[in-house]
């Protein structure tokens, strides 16, 4: 390919968060800037330098495509594209050694070249994963379990940032642990709680609330509206914290529990 259609290539391809690859025949030529910052190099060539092989780096672990399931006498490109789409996921490890998962889509309309798109599938994954294994609701409460929310926080965080909105949470901890039944708690603060707001099994007698709020006068609306309600029928403390500018939920969470 000529060096002006790389550098229009470059271009485009860097302005996605997408993994954007081009190989010639089996030798790779091309990567975009999300995957080169991804493993730490600064070009294709520069990768190569490093890792050599793209399949090398493949996780083996049974749930993605690897090259243990290569078989003997093909190509990774020919394996993987005889899967079904579902099934041609892939795993690598960041530089922080963080699992991550992603779709793989071939494209071979161009002779001899091969443009591979690799899509971060790790939340949607893990979401499905966890519910299709019953992981995602607190079978005492009824509310979302701690291990689910902290899996989809980013998808909570992207959401407010979508929305241009900031994250609340508010703590809500049962004085009588023993005396409050968990499920009917949750159904109360359900009664009067917003579809996409998540109630959070924290701990014992621990509920988080996590929500989507414009400003600080509303959410301080939300703490006045729950202590209104919670007053009637329980007995507990509350607390509750906004987002900062800038801030991540893992920050939050250190700021309130």
């Amino acid at each position: 390919m000529q060096d002006d259609c790389f550098a229009l290539i470059q271009t485009i391809a860097n302005n996605t968060k997408d993994f954007v690859l081009i190989f010639e025949g089996e030798d790779l030529r091309f990567s975009n800037a999300a995957f080169n910052s991804f493993f730490g190099v600064t070009s294709s060539k520069d990768f190569l330098l490093h890792f050599h092989s793209l399949a090398d780096l493949f996780v083996p672990h049974p749930s993605y495509f690897n090259a243990e399931k290569i078989p003997a006498g093909q190509t990774w490109f020919e394996a993987i594209l005889a899967l079904d789409p579902i099934d041609r996921v892939v795993s690598f490890l960041s530089q922080k050694h963080d699992p991550h998962a992603f779709s793989v889509t071939i494209n071979e309309e161009a002779e001899n070249y091969k443009v591979l798109t690799l899509s971060d599938i790790t939340q949607s994954l893990i979401k499905r994963i966890l519910i299709e294994n019953n992981m995602n609701i607190d079978k005492k409460s009824n509310a979302y379990t701690k291990q689910y929310f902290l899996h989809i926080k980013q998808s909570f965080e992207d959401a407010a940032h979508f929305n241009e909105k900031l994250i609340g949470f508010t703590l809500i901890e049962a004085d009588d642990k023993e005396a409050c039944s968990p499920a009917e708690f949750v159904e109360t603060l359900k009664k009067y709680t917003r579809e996409n707001d998540m109630i959070v099994a924290w701990d014992k007698g621990k509920f988080l609330l996590a929500y989507l709020i414009e400003n600080a006068t509303n959410a301080a609306a939300v703490e006045s509206k729950l202590r209104a309600v919670l007053n009637k029928e329980f007995s507990y403390t509350l607390s509750s914290i906004l987002q900062k500018e800038q801030e991540s939920i893992a920050k939050m969470i250190s700021r309130l529990v």
